[in-house]
């Protein structure tokens, strides 16, 4: 995720980053202006259709137009925020559970149980980290290649549901300090409330990340973008004239950014330069379970 200070306006306005909106639809915005200069000299130059031409009235319909496109594009923005915050809660409600866990543990486990420390000390932040990397789609095993993880290790198998199998080893571990007498059903109660919320968070982000917005819907966004900024020029001609053109460019610019925009957010769990920061997120529990317990 980019951070940046919102009050620095001139940055915000005149420096062009790569995740900019201008970058990417760069091209067909060249090729929006090219079309709309070609529309203006065919109709005025070439056909050279009348001032009393019916298609001089074509705007009537974008006016028309425009409440729905811009009802559907606040939709679509909002819509796609919201899978964006609600991924954010979550995250930051795991970052809050694994201080939960971890003080918890701190306060139960004797103070010579090193070796039951240092286990869950490992475990709660590889929990964060294996979450990250499932939900960008990574095989692979976080911080288990240091050789204080060679007890971990074996029990976990990449190729299958990785936080799910770092939540059991954590599960297995309590039960086990319950039937050694290290903690009391009640404590045994009060951490595996903690755990299962380890689970539930593991599972929220997975519907947002597999349950993305109807393709029908993003198509007919699309296709109606595209369907009413190249009728723009038809009409429009008439009155801006080869002014149009930039007219127009303009305005497939500003609809088209906005449902870019709304693509890039609504899987907020990608590398995009908008997207979710999980692995800074993720090093944060690491640092806090480290120092409490």
């Amino acid at each position: 995720m980019k951070g940046y200070n919102p009050k620095e306006w001139f940055k915000v306005l005149f420096f062009i980053q790569k995740s900019d909106t201008l970058v990417k639809l760069g091209p067909f915005m060249l090729l929006i202006f090219a079309y709309s200069i070609g529309m203006a000299w065919l109709e005025i130059d070439y056909l050279k259709i009348s001032e009393n031409s019916w298609v001089k009235n074509i705007p009537i319909m974008h006016s028309l137009l425009s409440f729905v496109i811009s009802m559907l594009l606040v939709f679509r923005t909002n819509t796609a925020y919201d899978r964006w915050w609600e991924g954010r809660k979550l995250w930051g409600q795991l970052v809050n559970n694994s201080r939960n866990l971890a003080l918890k543990l701190a306060g139960m486990l004797d103070n010579s149980d090193e070796e039951s420390r240092k286990f869950f000390r490992r475990t709660i932040p590889i929990y964060a980290f294996a979450l990250k990397e499932h939900l960008q789609s990574k095989v692979t095993l976080y911080m288990l290649d240091d050789k204080e993880d060679e007890d971990i290790k074996p029990e976990i198998d990449p190729e299958k549901h990785v936080p799910n199998q770092v939540a059991k080893l954590m599960f297995a571990k309590v039960n086990d300090l319950y039937k050694a007498k290290k903690i009391t059903g009640d404590q045994l109660i009060v951490l595996n409330q903690e755990l299962m919320s380890f689970t539930d968070i593991c599972g929220a982000c997975e519907r947002i990340k597999n349950t993305p917005i109807p393709y029908s819907y993003s198509s007919f966004i699309k296709k109606f973008i595209l369907a009413y900024v190249v009728t723009l020029p038809l009409g429009y001609v008439f009155s801006l004239g080869y002014y149009a053109a930039p007219i127009v460019t303009f305005i497939f610019y500003v609809l088209a950014s906005l449902e870019l925009i709304a693509e890039e957010i609504e899987e907020p769990f990608g590398t995009d330069a908008n997207d979710l920061p999980m692995g800074k997120l993720s090093s944060n529990i690491q640092k806090h379970v480290e120092e409490l317990i």
